[in-house]
């Protein structure tokens, strides 16, 4: 492959939004306007669905503005999708598609920003493409509230995702605690296999104002350890904060949300339960123990993953320099790699982050979980380290542009592409 390509590129987003995965298409969009590599920019309605089904919005005829304001908007302005594609061994019809695609627009660059399954999505493309020997480079862009991504440091979108719940459950521990009487509040907080964004309450705890006990899905969780661990603290002032991470399993796998549940799971494309109703599980369950107390589930839901006014700025730069990066790596020759962190500190100790590249090949479908020595030895806490790895991370108030005391919010015009005329300028 020449260093040199000279064409088209697409971006797309799938998966969970976060509230600073615009803020890396933006980085995308904006460098790869102003590359002379790059003739023009296509956008992917819905991820890898609106390359599959020709789908593709002219991201140079948006407003310069409005493509600034991505930076502080939450959620995916493209659109999103939960797509799995197949092994193209197994079943081409996709991936011939998806070239057809590429040669209709002379796509040359293909930029795809999201987590686990995105990545699995990217490195099949990739793959796809050097198997039939298409001229093309593919750069995944992470995003992830759940900051389970292999090989990075951290993932753009579990900062502002781990602020919010912070100072949420900063929020609510004083709530909870106005009244005289007995209460017991349990807090759910997403988290499938990896429980960093429940371990990010431990920093409420640290400032005081937060949770007695916290549970991730790295241990195994035992209801009568549960109990006892509730009973300890409610017997000290009969008050208990508990945060669980939705995904918390006992020692046969079985989920804890599951416990007395009827009727079929919803299962997604990508083979995953849909989780949700933990918090109601428990309050069941603590009930029965707790008879004459007021017990209270609470679940962040979508709140925790589009709370934009709550973003670190530390995060949405980083999710800018990680867009902004994919295509100047891209441009310069680089393809089949995931733009990565690595954490480093200055000659006076303080955080800097630096921009890594991971294989595709070893970052789809890893999960990367919450270090063991992390945690507590009952498994309910969180130790010193974890705070000292999230703090760096929380740090920086944005700007957000406001319009009657309200957040303006990118609005884009999302007009279709055509096919441009210009003749193929790369040897397939």
């Amino acid at each position: 492959m020449n260093n040199e390509l000279i064409g088209n590129c697409i971006v797309g987003q799938s998966g969970g939004p976060t509230s600073v995965i615009n803020a890396s298409i933006y980085g995308v969009i904006r460098t790869a306007l102003d590359d002379p590599h790059i003739n023009k920019v296509y956008g992917a309605a819905h991820g890898i669905r609106g390359v599959i089904d020709d789908v593709l919005y002219d991201m140079g005829k948006e407003a310069a503005y409005e493509l600034s304001l991505l930076l502080n908007t939450p959620s995916s302005a493209l659109g999103s999708c939960r797509y799995k594609l197949k092994n193209y061994e197994e079943d081409e019809s996709d991936y011939i598609k998806i070239l057809d695609v590429f040669k209709k627009y002379d796509i040359r660059y293909f930029f795809y920003n999201g987590g686990n399954d995105s990545m699995d999505t990217c490195n099949k493309i990739s793959k796809y493409l050097q198997h039939v020997g298409y001229a093309c480079r593919v750069m995944g862009v992470p995003k992830t509230i759940d900051n389970d991504l292999y090989g990075t440091d951290h993932c753009p979108g579990f900062p502002s995702a781990a602020r919010y719940i912070v100072s949420t459950c900063m929020e609510l521990y004083l709530d909870a605690h106005v009244y005289d009487t007995p209460m017991i509040c349990v807090v759910e907080i997403m988290g499938r296999h990896a429980g960093w964004l429940a371990a990010s309450t431990a920093a409420a705890t640290y400032t005081g104002f937060g949770p007695d006990l916290i549970y991730l899905p790295e241990t195994d969780f035992d209801v009568d350890e549960f109990i006892a661990d509730v009973r300890e603290v409610y017997e000290d002032g009969g008050k208990v904060f508990i945060a669980v991470s939705e995904g918390i399993h006992d020692k046969t796998g079985k989920l804890i949300s599951e416990y007395g549940m009827d009727g079929d799971e919803m299962i997604d494309s990508f083979g995953h339960k849909q989780l949700g109703g933990l918090a109601a599980t428990l309050v069941s369950i603590l009930k029965k123990h707790f008879k004459d107390t007021k017990i209270r589930g609470i679940e962040f839901s979508l709140l925790q993953r589009c709370a934009s006014h709550a973003a670190s700025q530390t995060d949405i730069t980083e999710s800018y320099e990680a867009g902004r990066m994919a295509v100047e790596y891209a441009v310069h020759g680089i393809t089949d790699k995931m733009v990565g962190f690595r954490r480093k500190t200055d000659e006076e100790g303080n955080y800097k982050c630096e921009i890594k590249l991971i294989d595709l090949d070893a970052c789809a479908n890893t999960e990367r979980k919450v270090p063991r020595e992390w945690i507590n030895s009952r498994g309910n806490g969180l130790r010193k380290p974890y705070i000292d790895y999230l703090l760096p991370l929380i740090q920086g108030d944005p700007k957000i542009p406001m319009q009657n005391g309200l957040p303006r919010f990118a609005n884009l015009k999302k007009i279709k592409a055509k096919p441009p005329r210009k003749p193929d300028h790369n040897a397939e």
